[in-house]
């Protein structure tokens, strides 16, 4: 590990291999120390930064933590050795730059994940800018500082150019789940009995998007945090009972109307959803209104 020699205002650097002299990644985690945390492999672990939700770390990872913004690793099972590099540095050290100053303030956010999963050539860039930092640190450069200070710049840019194509495709994934809701819930109120609803599964929805079902599925639950079927159930469910409710139509014709091929699939299915079957929930309805 590197430290300067100096402690003047130009600030405190320290850059490591992970696990070198007993580090981990909940090592330095005090409150006048940025961290940055290249995490190439080890057991799948969770952040807790912030108000943020547990973010899991189960892959190569970038970490960019705001020593002002409360955080803690939880690793339940050290099976696989963690691997990889990191450094921390006081405000001092990013300050005396104006220039890192200004990516820092960019970069460090509370309402931010601090986590990113790079690309193969993206991870490669910052694995090989870490290892050159930690090779700096062995060797004798009187300006030595101002050569991290570099490196680091490069690592805020790259960070923050991830974060931009993150956003990019978190927008682009909020449009088709936006797409995938409109199409779900124009079916409804269904048009008894003549006109069935024709959108029944995830790969109805994609191939009238024109998007493979993956992607889907992928874009409606990062945008909603729930599954394409779950939609789409919810929606028939909800409908179900409508129908059963403020309507004469048979049974059959509702199952029929929802898009069930049989009655029987129709009563499983309600089954599931409300516990009871549609005849029993229609009684009971008429029973006490």
């Amino acid at each position: 590990m590197y430290t300067p020699a100096s402690r003047q205002p130009s600030g405190q650097f320290r850059v490591a291999a992970i696990g070198e002299n007993k580090c981990t990644l909940e090592s330095y985690n005090r409150r006048d120390f940025y961290k940055i945390s290249l995490v190439m492999s080890g057991s799948p672990c969770q952040l807790y930064y912030g108000a943020l939700a547990p973010i899991e770390v189960d892959r190569p990872a970038l970490v960019s933590i705001d020593p002002l913004v409360p955080h803690s690793w939880s690793v339940p099972e050290r099976t696989i050795r963690t691997e990889g590099y990191f450094c921390v540095f006081d405000d001092d050290f990013i300050r005396n730059s104006s220039q890192l100053s200004g990516l820092a303030n960019r970069l460090f956010t509370a309402q931010e994940s601090p986590v990113y999963f790079p690309e193969k050539e993206e991870l490669q860039f910052i694995l090989d800018l870490f290892a050159r930092m930690r090779s700096d640190a062995d060797n004798d450069y009187d300006d030595k500082d101002d050569l991290f200070r570099t490196h680091l710049s490069l690592i805020f840019h790259e960070t923050i150019r991830m974060r931009r194509t993150e956003n990019l495709a978190n927008n682009g994934f909020s449009r088709i789940a936006t797409a995938f809701v409109s199409l779900l819930r124009g079916q409804f109120p269904v048009d008894l009995p003549l006109r069935p609803i024709k959108l029944k599964k995830a790969s109805d929805f994609a191939d009238r998007l024109a998007v493979h079902v993956n992607h889907l599925n992928a874009a409606v639950h990062k945008a909603t945090g729930k599954s394409t079927t779950s939609h789409i159930s919810e929606q028939i469910f909800a409908e179900a009972k409508s129908l059963l409710r403020f309507t004469n139509y048979s049974v059959a014709e509702i199952a029929f109307g929802l898009g069930f091929e049989y009655q029987s699939y129709f009563n499983r299915f309600f089954r599931k959803h409300a516990g009871t079957t549609p005849s029993d929930f229609r009684k009971n309805f008429e029973k006490y209104k």
